[in-house]
């Protein structure tokens, strides 16, 4: 249903779902290497408000050249390479059906290194949701991001 509210204002999303972190993470860091804001979902990330969202949208869609990635771990969370940096040397990631959802947008925020993640890190919320509400919850996100920025009732 996103989607199709989405069009009229040219923001197209695609999600692509990947088998196992080490693939996760091979996309996301390629994302990353073409210049892509990446966003992890994750309740340790910085919460924000809708208006806070959409800004921020639009900043790492002008900052990136209108590529964006945002990223929902699997059942395990995200994979460390990505929460906590390439250099990240603890423990094994887990493996499991994780998904990246991608989004036409992008934009900086990089870091990395010393156990930080070179990526965003945005709290959708402290609960936790199964992957496919989360992804439904950030779709409609999205759009009312799009909505707030044309100035329309829908975030009333």
């Amino acid at each position: 249903m996103y989607d199709t509210r989405l069009n009229p204002s040219n923001v197209g999303v695609d999600t692509y779902w990947h088998k196992n972190n080490p693939e996760l993470v091979k996309n996301v860091m390629n994302d990353a290497d073409k210049g892509h804001t990446v966003v992890l979902l994750d309740p340790t990330g910085k919460p924000k408000t809708s208006e806070q969202f959409s800004e921020d949208v639009y900043r790492w869609l002008d900052d990136g050249g209108s590529r964006l990635s945002f990223v929902i771990g699997g059942a395990e969370g995200l994979p460390p390479e990505l929460k906590y940096g390439q250099d990240y040397s603890g423990g094994s990631s887990a493996s499991g059906g994780n998904k990246k959802g991608k989004k036409s947008g992008a934009g900086g925020g990089r870091g990395g290194g010393g156990g930080q993640s070179q990526f965003q890190l945005l709290s959708l919320s402290t609960l936790t949701f199964t992957h496919q509400f989360a992804r439904t919850l950030l779709m409609e996100q999205i759009y009312r991001a799009t909505e707030i920025k044309k100035g329309s009732g829908y975030h009333k």
